[in-house]
């Protein structure tokens, strides 16, 4: 009987053995390898590419031609506010967009299902959707080039290129708003930024991660006013 029971004790101390072996072996080898699938699933952000975090889509007054920044937009817009009473309506939206596949983001492994993502520079392009004037007096909305209000401002010399020129400066105006615009959204930009990579990266079995955006400036990569030139020609 104490044989038996120093038998069964011997067998268990072994098993017991072998199980702490088997751990230990686990341990030692299949968390690494875990983490090393970790650390590659995050790899596959990069194919995501171009990755767009946020919109904005805004409408901006301008109601004294002393902020407009151009001589033809200024006079014209000088004219309409002095004797018409009205004021301009820029719309656009703005994208705001990281390159994952940019060198400049990177994956660092911090710890067992850590990882800090450090966030590559931070791209907006700029639509410009519409121009228009509100008209204060009678309550309603004008095309901003109305034929009209463009041969009583400047006279029936206004041709093509007096038209190009006012169109170049309408576009930089609204850069200038956007970019206004631009560095108070910063926050809510990368907030979202945060919010995405987190979930995208979890689903790969990170357990922490932290968006590093030390480096990351915002930059305007183009402004289009296809929709504004579009609806001119109409």
């Amino acid at each position: 009987m104490q044989m038996i029971f120093i038998s069964g004790l011997v067998g268990f101390s072994i098993a017991v053995v072998i199980f702490i072996i088997f751990w230990i072996f686990k341990l030692k080898y299949s968390a690494p390898g875990r983490e090393i699938r970790i650390y590659a699933s995050l790899e596959k952000l990069r194919s995501v590419g171009e990755l767009v975090v946020f919109k904005v889509i805004t409408k901006e007054i301008v109601t004294t031609s002393k902020h407009w920044l151009g001589e033809k937009g200024k006079k014209y817009f000088q004219w309409l506010v002095s004797t018409k009473k009205m004021a301009m309506i820029f719309e656009f939206d703005i994208d705001f967009r990281y390159d994952l596949r940019s060198p400049d983001f990177t994956i660092h492994e911090e710890g067992e299902k850590k990882y800090r993502l450090k966030m590559p520079q931070c791209f907006y392009e700029v639509h410009i959707r519409d121009i228009s004037f509100y008209d204060e007096q009678n309550a309603k909305f004008l095309p901003w080039l109305l034929p009209d209000l463009i041969n009583r401002a400047f006279g029936s010399g206004f041709n093509e290129e007096d038209k190009n020129s006012l169109m170049e400066e309408a576009k930089y105006q609204a850069t200038q708003m956007a970019d206004n615009l631009v560095r108070k959204m910063r926050l809510e930009v990368q907030n979202s930024a945060s919010q995405t990579l987190e979930a995208l990266s979890k689903n790969f079995g990170a357990e922490k991660v932290l968006i590093d955006f030390t480096d990351s400036k915002l930059i305007q990569s183009k402004i289009s006013s296809f929709l504004l030139e579009e609806k001119v020609k109409k």
